[in-house]
């Protein structure tokens, strides 16, 4: 159900930004439209989840959205990843940083249009202290 209404929301952004195939003010060129829906749910990625926070962010032609800081959170998606994809955005746990050992799984998603590509990535954490801990960066999921 998750992945159905972030879909819709993504579809809904696109036709409220206008990003899909619209051509800069001025410009002669397209731009590859970029505008996501992000979440976070309660849940393992294999079962229900239950859609704790959401957001939306545009990155092209500029920053806009819901999103409290949408130009950190579009520098940190376009800060490229090396062929890991969204991936990146993980880095190894802040081992400097105690998180208690209870399984209380929490994931975030990333649905819609990615540089003129439709995307879909999500990642499930054992708890959120954890996903702190690991989201490199964190600044497109702080919301």
């Amino acid at each position: 159900m998750l992945r159905r209404s972030a879909a819709i929301s993504a579809a809904a952004l696109l036709c409220l930004t206008g990003a899909a195939g619209t051509a800069e003010a001025g410009s002669t060129s397209l731009y590859a439209p970029s505008a996501v829906v992000l979440s976070i749910g309660k849940g393992a990625d294999s079962g229900p989840l239950t859609v704790l926070r959401a957001t939306t962010l545009s990155c092209m032609p500029g920053p806009s959205g819901t999103h409290p800081d949408p130009e950190a959170a579009c520098a940190e998606l376009k800060g490229g990843f090396a062929g890991a994809g969204f991936d990146g955005l993980l880095a190894s746990p802040d081992h400097d940083r105690a998180c208690p050992q209870h399984f209380d799984p929490v994931t975030v998603t990333l649905d819609g249009v990615w540089e003129g590509a439709r995307t879909s990535w999500q990642h499930t954490f054992s708890n959120a202290c954890v996903m702190g801990a690991t989201l490199n960066g964190g600044e497109a999921f702080a919301f």
